[in-house]
């Protein structure tokens, strides 16, 4: 069942919707809760940000580097290579970006796992034989592969963390391996290796992909935008002055900036069907019994794109949020980046900082044209497919260095 209509569901009751769909039981709470708290509350996010300043002025030198020779960066590269490296060190204590597993990179390693994650197969629709289709397409065996890929990382990542000497700081890791050793009771059962593995596939895929996503197609919206760019730069520069780089507590004077991200979330929602929900208990929707087991997918894309709820729905206009209350925090159904309930993302305030800061300091720092002999109507916004859409080819950009410190 794919809901794609804005209006429907928010005529029901949500408290209704939000306890047909989501189950929550003690394992879940338990583990929302420890994730939370060792990982996203304003608290962590707000201790991890040396890491952010320190991924973010490597990448800074980075691009300045390529402006100094006026040559081309590959923003997608770019902005996937900062929120790797900043999400494994603030979660794993670890940087895994280029690292080499069974022959494949970290970086295609983790995008071919969003890939098979968001990809449908014919055992989705036919579960008594469909499997045989997946078999025969080589859709299987390539899912296989990718499973183990990742096996293979988290037992190499576990086997660092047993031979580092980080001084008695423990990070998440080390959190989850000492409840496995102490054998900690989480819902009905003890967290096993299992356990350990499934949530940091959760974090590892949750977090890093959608945030590089996003930055990533604001840089490109801008691009084609040139009166959005000069009014989110001139905002910038008006605020933050000659200082050498923006910081966090900075990003609450930038609202049109905010208004930027807000516009790319809509338009281009890194999860368009959100993640899938399974159905408890029965119920009824405009006339339609619905089943329990049924999987329900929700069309954030096409309720972003809805005409009766945004005016040109198809242009990029980020002053769309100036004079509404809309928000992402999941009370606004027109606009869900991080879903909406007791399953929204956790990581939600990790997110939106990620990409306020980088894409931040990448306007501040730096101006941005096309490549030689390419205009703005050269520019392909073709989407990618999966479980999170980006653009399906590279952003590549010019920076031309504005400000010298």
């Amino acid at each position: 069942m794919i809901l794609d209509h804005f209006s429907g569901p928010r005529e029901l009751s949500y408290n209704y919707l939000d306890i047909a769909f989501s189950p929550y039981d003690d394992y879940w709470k338990e583990l929302r809760r420890m994730c939370v708290q060792e990982l996203f509350s304003a608290k962590r996010v707000h201790s991890i940000q040396p890491i952010k300043e320190e991924e973010v002025k490597k990448l800074i030198e980075s691009v300045a580097e390529s402006a100094s020779q006026g040559s081309t960066v590959n923003l997608s590269e770019k902005f996937l290579a900062l929120t790797v490296s900043v999400i494994c060190k603030a979660a794993f204590g670890l940087s895994f970006h280029g690292t080499v597993l069974n022959n494949n990179s970290f970086d295609k390693l983790f995008r071919e796992a969003f890939l098979f994650l968001g990809s449908f197969s014919a055992s989705d629709f036919f579960p008594s034989g469909g499997w045989i289709v997946d078999r025969l397409t080589g859709l299987q065996e390539r899912r296989e592969r990718s499973v183990r890929d990742l096996d293979a990382f988290y037992e190499q990542m576990f086997d660092l963390h047993k031979q580092e000497n980080k001084d008695g700081v423990e990070d998440f890791v080390d959190l989850l391996l000492r409840l496995e050793k102490e054998e900690t009771i989480l819902g009905n059962g003890k967290l096993t290796r299992n356990h350990i593995k499934a949530i940091l596939m959760n974090v590892l895929l949750g977090a890093i992909s959608t945030s590089a996503i996003t930055m990533t197609w604001a840089m490109s919206e801008l691009t084609r935008n040139p009166r959005a760019m000069k009014k989110v730069q001139s905002e910038i520069k008006n605020q933050i002055g000659n200082k050498s780089m923006i910081t966090l507590d900075d990003i609450e004077q930038l609202h049109y900036l905010k208004m930027v991200i807000k516009e790319t979330w809509r338009l281009h929602p890194p999860a368009p069907l959100l993640v899938p929900r399974e159905v408890m208990s029965e119920f009824e929707i405009n006339g339609y019994m619905i089943q329990p087991k049924t999987l329900l997918y929700v069309n954030a894309w096409a309720i972003r794109r809805d005409p009766e709820t945004w005016k040109d729905p198809e242009m990029f206009l980020p002053e769309r949020f100036m004079d509404n209350n809309i928000d992402a925090k999941g009370q606004n159904f027109e606009l869900l980046p991080f879903g909406s309930g007791r399953r929204i993302c956790p990581g939600m305030y990790m997110g939106t900082t990620m990409v306020e800061f980088g894409l931040a300091n990448m306007l501040f720092q730096f101006d941005w044209k096309l490549p030689e002999d390419m205009v703005v109507k050269d520019m392909d916004m073709e989407e990618s497919h999966g479980l999170t859409v980006g653009m399906k080819n590279d952003l590549l950009l010019v920076p031309v260095k504005y400000r010298e410190h």
